[in-house]
């Protein structure tokens, strides 16, 4: 094949590929089928406004995970429960936090024991004032231990305690 054939084949070739997009385009727009819209029609999207309250309340949420709302500091945990039975567990879980709304209740599973570990005290009397109150309460039946460990702490309980 000489140089004049292909030259023509590629310009055949380009020319054709340039006219089917235009054709495709105008296909686009000429929709006149009656269950479409037509060309030129407007549509208005109206957004609600309660989406637009969730948004904000979902980007401070991210936001206060991030580092702004919880920090860490050592203080003290309480160690409830240490077992292998789940629905003990669960139990004793759904009890404090009924009674105990304003603290954090931490189930971990280490083969094969659930341990269930309660609030995060900056103080050590703190602590163990939860400790009498849910001993009184009979929730636990064997011991609570007072733990030191790494707490979550909101900044505005980091500045009260100060």
């Amino acid at each position: 094949m000489n140089l004049k054939n292909f030259l023509l084949i590629s310009f055949l070739l380009i020319g054709s590929a340039a006219f089917a997009q235009v054709e495709t385009e105008e296909k686009v727009f000429q929709i006149n089928e009656p269950d479409s819209f037509a060309v030129g029609t407007v549509v208005v999207i109206q957004k609600d406004s309660r989406i637009t309250a969730l948004e904000k309340k979902l980007a401070e949420y991210n936001a206060g995970i991030i580092y702004k709302n919880t920090r860490t500091a050592k203080g003290y945990r309480l160690m409830l429960l240490n077992t292998s039975d789940r629905n003990a567990a669960i139990s004793l879980r759904s009890k404090l936090l009924q009674s105990f709304p304003e603290q954090s209740v931490y189930m971990t599973f280490q083969s094969p024991y659930i341990k269930l570990k309660f609030g995060n005290f900056l103080d050590k009397n703190e602590a163990q004032r939860y400790q009498k109150q849910i001993t009184a309460m009979g929730l636990v039946t064997g011991n609570i231990y007072v733990l030191p460990e790494t707490i979550e702490v909101r900044p505005e309980k980091i500045e009260s305690s100060n």
